[in-house]
């Protein structure tokens, strides 16, 4: 079984909301789910959860992110706040 982490579409018409999830690379864009791994809106731009342990612990096991979730990790690794040392 081909495992990839790519968006499923939830939300409703004309207002479009994604879920990041694992999932057998056979089944449909929003068929059923190994696991949730966050929550993307586009129109405001913003992964609204994301669990990045999840998704390296799938990774590791040998999925594959598509382009557009490899995208949004970068982005949000760009935008992720660095914690101030005291």
């Amino acid at each position: 079984m081909a495992v990839k982490i790519r968006l499923s579409r939830i939300g409703k018409k004309n207002r479009p909301f994604w879920r990041v999830v694992a999932v057998d690379g056979r089944k449909k864009r929003d068929g059923e789910s190994l696991d949730n791994l966050g929550t993307y809106d586009p129109l405001k731009h913003k992964l609204l959860q994301i669990h990045t342990d999840r998704i390296s612990d799938w990774v590791s096991k040998g999925a594959v992110c598509s382009p557009t979730v490899i995208k949004l990790l970068k982005t949000y690794a760009a935008e992720k706040p660095v914690a101030a040392k005291k």
